[in-house]
């Protein structure tokens, strides 16, 4: 089954926001880096962990606790952007 793409909402958001799954209809900051598109939203299910997108298709869903994949895959560069998003309290 292809991956859902990245819907952009509109309506009920304030600000500029992603949905990371058009009938999922939760907004959560997205953080462009590198081409890709970070989503972690604060107080989700556990392990903490982000959502990364490139071209509007999930890259990988990294668990940021245990530093390992929970799907997909990351590449060097990922794991680089995501260490420092999470230095700078992005993430």
């Amino acid at each position: 089954m292809p991956q859902p793409r990245i819907a952009v909402v509109g309506g009920g958001c304030r600000s500029s926001c992603f949905c990371y799954l058009s009938w999922y209809h939760q907004c959560v900051p997205k953080i462009r880096r590198g081409g890709f598109v970070f989503l972690a939203r604060k107080g989700d299910h556990s392990p903490h962990h982000v959502h990364v997108y490139r071209d509007g298709h999930l890259v990988v869903k990294w668990d940021l606790d245990s530093w390992l994949p929970m799907k997909g895959k990351a590449n060097a560069r990922i794991l680089r952007l995501v260490k420092q998003l999470q230095k700078e309290g992005a993430l």
